[in-house]
């Protein structure tokens, strides 16, 4: 499958690059926690060395480097890790796939991954929806204007533990409910992407001019498993700092520590990162798709609890 992946990139003109596993600093998420090394345990003595070097939970930093750089569109297959994530779909080690476009959209990464989907799973064809259609059609309101006092009602029909537990926070409501209720309409053999995220829930996206409350972001689902996320990337370097300040604001409500927030890549992104799309697709889930498995352990020789 990965002589497959290989070839559907080196055949369109982009190139293979090999970001690092362990670097200075890492992608601020709001979820997502990186593995921490202390910087006596790496030996550096230069004087500007960090106190830490992290794992990466993306190669997305190093690849948007390179962009700024020069590089033309590229991609990577490469080890990622994050910490305690552990279950029938997740690992702390695992492999994703990323690349960019140089000079693409949310449109041609759109129908770039599609392509890919169909290619990899050996199926006919996939479908686009956007965020607001799915869930108007299927849940009766649109998930940007409704009032948050609704979304709790729709939580609460189904767990209210969980529903008071979150309280009126939008974005963790409309992510329950995109869980719970819109995604395993998506468990079927034609890939779905889901498009135009809430700008609330933008991570690194650009906003969308066609409908401005909503993000250049999208996803891709297969038989209900969400596969890739991918965005028409941010470029404005003082937004990416908005955005990691409040990732941290919500990483420290849950309990998480901040983490550095003037990073390397805004520093790329300083100098001129092009206009490019991106996209992160995590390999072993399609492997799990492709051989029609249904636990990450089964494709993957040495699991962490075994490694």
């Amino acid at each position: 499958m990965l002589r497959e992946v290989r070839w559907f990139f080196d055949s369109r003109g982009f190139v293979e690059v090999q970001p690092p596993c362990l670097s200075r600093d890492c992608v601020v998420d709001a979820f997502l926690d990186p593995i921490e090394v202390d910087a006596s345990q790496v030996g550096c003595s230069e004087s500007d060395a960090p106190e830490r070097f992290y794992l990466q939970t993306s190669p997305e930093s190093a690849m948007k480097r390179l962009l700024a750089e020069g590089a033309p569109s590229i991609y990577a297959i490469t080890p990622v890790f994050r910490k305690g994530e552990i279950g029938d779909r997740h690992n702390v080690e695992f492999t994703m796939l990323e690349w960019y476009e140089v000079a693409g959209d949310a449109r041609s990464a759109i129908a770039l991954m599609g392509e890919l989907a169909t290619e990899i799973l050996r199926v006919p064809s996939y479908q686009v929806v956007t965020y607001r259609e799915v869930f108007q059609s299927h849940l009766g309101f649109d998930p940007i204007d409704v009032p948050v006092d609704e979304l709790l009602r729709h939580v609460n029909d189904f767990d209210a533990v969980l529903a008071e537990s979150i309280g009126p926070d939008r974005d963790a409501l409309l992510d329950v409910l995109l869980s719970e209720r819109i995604e395993p309409l998506f468990a079927n053999e034609q890939p779905t992407i889901l498009t135009r995220y809430p700008l609330t829930q933008a991570a690194l996206a650009k906003p969308c001019e066609a409908d401005p409350q909503c993000a250049e972001r999208f996803e891709l689902f297969y038989r209900g498993i969400e596969l890739a996320n991918g965005y028409d990337e941010l470029l404005d370097a003082d937004e990416l700092v908005q955005r990691y300040k409040q990732n941290n604001e919500t990483r420290i409500r849950h309990g998480r520590p901040a983490l550095p927030v003037q990073t390397t890549l805004v520093d790329a992104m300083r100098r001129g990162l092009p206009e490019c799309s991106g996209v992160a697709l995590g390999i072993d889930r399609l492997l799990m798709l492709r051989v029609n498995v249904d636990c990450i352990e089964d494709v993957i020789p040495f699991p962490t609890h075994r490694a």
